[in-house]
């Protein structure tokens, strides 16, 4: 594979310390996580105290202020130990990330040292039963209420919805000013009139908690508006979407090279017809425009992340990014998985569960449609 240059001897290490980590307390765990239909409070808790819950948070929140690049191999980490149970990269590079640059102080040192820590969980609710991809459709309300917000409406496919302690919920503030009328709430699940659903049972992501919120008549403090005023919701979305579609296109390129490392072991050692199932040039074909395909995703990806980094990655480069990159992975999963015959379609096979597990990439964080509707705006 091509040299990644954007990662140092540091990151290699804190690579290894990750990948270890998950070696030993997520990967014999998983299988009956799926079964739980959610990982652990424990793991979340060791996690923080190992520093691989927000590593990008400042030290005066509690965190250790390096840059994305240590999030980008959690994330990598994770996609490839197919541990994909754990919905911390939501937690730490979409939920935090959002008190950071939008929160006021008060709310920056009460919330995220522990969101750093573990002690909270987070989640982010967007999605409703009539409203995913399109943000405007929203119709959840929090109507404001002398000193407090009083929040009514729905929420669905809330990752980490089960576990989660706060939850940034997409509302509008004035229902009649449509995408102007937005906002972002700070929501603690303890307090009254905030529901959980059920538990949804997924087709993949198994281990991973989603679920179905409500609220009715939650009584949210005016100080815990996200942002310097009401209305400011939609700007704020639109601002740290392209960081979301990268995270997606990072795990995305990682499973895809795990699946293919997986398939390359088993076809060197799997016989059919008296030889090993690579000894047939339709096997040798397949892998190596595999690896080709791959090696253009992770290009393609590293080069976004450098300009994350930069801070130049815009709209239209992340939308081209999610989509290329999520119907990669979908590609090389259905490859992998023909390539293991009958074995592939066996959950206790890592091929099946990523394979059900990558699905989903080309639906979350905007359709690939929708990414592709992106692009073509910008031409």
């Amino acid at each position: 594979m091509i040299p990644r240059t954007l990662f140092d001897s540091d990151l290699d290490g804190f690579r290894d310390a990750v990948r270890k980590f998950l070696e030993n307390e997520a990967v014999p765990h998983h299988h009956q996580w799926e079964k739980d239909g959610q990982v652990s409070r424990e793991i979340w808790e060791k996690a923080g105290e190992l520093g691989f819950l927000c590593p990008t948070i400042p030290e005066e929140y509690g965190g250790v202020g390096a840059d994305f690049r240590y999030s980008a191999v959690v994330m990598e980490e994770i996609a490839r130990a197919a541990t994909t149970g754990l919905g911390w990269a939501l937690h730490s590079d979409i939920v935090a990330p959002y008190i950071l640059n939008y929160g006021t102080e008060e709310q920056k040192k009460h919330y995220l040292p522990k969101l750093v820590s573990g002690e909270m969980i987070g989640a982010i609710a967007m999605t409703e039963p009539g409203a995913g991809s399109d943000l405007q459709g929203v119709k959840t309300t929090a109507i404001k209420d002398g000193d407090h917000y009083v929040l009514n409406g729905s929420k669905t496919f809330i990752t980490n919805g089960q576990m989660a302690d706060l939850v940034i919920v997409v509302a509008k503030t004035d229902p009649k000013e449509g995408a102007k009328g937005t906002s972002l709430m700070l929501v603690e699940s303890a307090w009254d009139g905030f529901e959980k659903g059920q538990n949804l049972e997924k087709v993949g992501l198994k281990a991973q908690d989603t679920s179905e919120l409500f609220f009715q008549d939650v009584k949210v403090p005016a100080g815990n508006l996200l942002g310097s005023g009401e209305g400011q919701g939609f700007m704020q979305l639109m601002q740290e979407l392209p960081a979301e579609r990268l995270q997606v296109a990072l795990t995305a390129v990682a499973a895809a090279e795990a699946a293919w490392e997986w398939t390359r072991d088993y076809v060197k050692e799997r016989k059919a017809f008296g030889k090993p199932v690579m000894g047939f040039q339709n096997t040798r074909f397949k892998m190596a425009e595999m690896q080709s395909d791959i090696a253009a995703g992770r290009a393609f990806t590293d080069r976004c992340l450098e300009l994350h980094l930069d801070r130049k990655l815009d709209v239209p480069t992340a939308a081209m990014l999610k989509q290329w990159t999520t119907d990669l992975q979908c590609r090389i999963m259905d490859e992998c998985v023909q390539l293991h015959g009958g074995y592939g379609y066996m959950w206790e096979y890592p091929i099946a569960r990523a394979w059900a597990d990558s699905r989903v990439q080309r639906i979350y964080a905007g359709t690939n449609e929708i990414m592709k509707e992106i692009v073509a705006r910008a031409i």
